[in-house]
């Protein structure tokens, strides 16, 4: 089909909404739509995110804007842009509601990235209304409380880079600056974000676990905008012996996709739950375990290299679906 111009909506904190917006926007990019994504992620300013989407493509809402701020820059952002297509992440009503007016006008088709939810928030705000402005519901890879819906489709998870893209070991360990000479010891890799002083945890976390580990393993700060800068933190996912972070819809699904051993609390968020999200085996109670649990499950002596992942990117499903999603015709609630 011929190129559209699509809108990705990807309002919320830490990086979750924009991680899955960009992976979403670089699968559409190669099927020749144009992709704009919107975010207020505290985090977007410091990311390469116009490499992946285009010079002028991204559009970054300063993250203190309060609601009225934000439904006005939507609302001069869906006029200038005129999308053919306007993708939803997580929220049918908007983050703090300003999407509800605005989404019965718009001939753009409508889709809604659809994850679990908290049931509070979805009681609360009577989402089941609000999902009714929507042409299509697309499930990235876990349960969702609309997953049974009629215009709901469910997908693999979402990655941002596919398996073939990702860096060897020998390049994904000298991206994290391990020396030649220490070729042979595990990395651990905190990852941090999220809140701010949840970014300070973990960045202790990580110090005391280098103090604690000594040179039984290199540990690495994964931290957005901060040194060795990488991102996407994927790209070096095949030279990480051990992950320790949250237990984020990326975080979570990037570790399992390659095979990656995780430590993870669940952190406690207004709209997502992590809990449910976290295997026991990948879960802990504090932080405070995270040393002992990343000894258990450092290998002894040499480290053992795990098979190349060879997951299936959900990103590219949900392209193919958005593009065969006809409008809904009639009257929406």
């Amino acid at each position: 089909m011929s190129g559209e111009r699509w809108l990705l909506y990807a309002l919320g904190g830490g990086l979750g909404h924009l991680t899955r917006a960009v992976a979403l926007g670089r699968a559409a990019r190669r099927r020749g739509h144009t992709i704009d994504v919107v975010t207020n992620s505290p985090f977007a300013p410091a990311l390469p995110l116009e490499a992946e989407l285009g010079e002028g493509h991204v559009h970054r809402l300063g993250a203190e804007l309060d609601k009225q701020a934000v439904r006005d820059a939507i609302e001069r952002l869906l006029d200038s842009v005129r999308p053919e297509v306007l993708v939803v992440d997580t929220f049918p009503r908007g983050l703090g509601g300003e999407l509800a007016p605005l989404l019965p006008g718009l001939e753009a088709r409508k889709v809604l990235v659809h994850r679990d939810l908290h049931p509070d928030y979805v009681e609360r705000f009577g989402l089941a209304r609000f999902v009714e402005a929507f042409d299509r519901l697309i499930v990235p890879g876990e349960p969702a409380p609309f997953a049974h819906h009629p215009l709901a489709v469910s997908t693999p998870p979402w990655l941002v880079l596919d398996a073939g893209e990702l860096l060897d070991v020998s390049s994904a360990r000298r991206r994290l600056g391990v020396p030649e000479a220490g070729e042979a010891a595990p990395v651990v890799a905190v990852v941090a974000c999220g809140r701010p002083e949840e970014v300070l945890e973990y960045t202790g976390l990580a110090e005391t676990l280098q103090r604690g580990l000594g040179p039984r393993a290199f540990v690495r700060l994964l931290a957005p905008g901060a040194p060795p800068r990488l991102w996407p933190a994927l790209a070096v996912m095949r030279g990480i012996d051990v992950l320790v972070g949250a237990g984020g819809y990326n975080t979570v699904q990037e570790a399992r996709a390659t095979g990656t051993p995780l430590v993870a609390i669940a952190r406690p968020r207004l709209y997502d739950r992590q809990a449910p999200r976290l295997q026991d085996s990948e879960r802990m109670a504090s932080l405070d375990e995270a040393l002992e649990r990343v000894s258990r499950l450092l290998p002894s002596g040499t480290r053992h290299e795990r098979p190349a992942p060879a997951y299936v990117n959900g990103a590219h499903a949900a392209v193919r679906l958005i593009e065969e999603t006809p409008p809904r015709s009639g009257p929406r609630q």
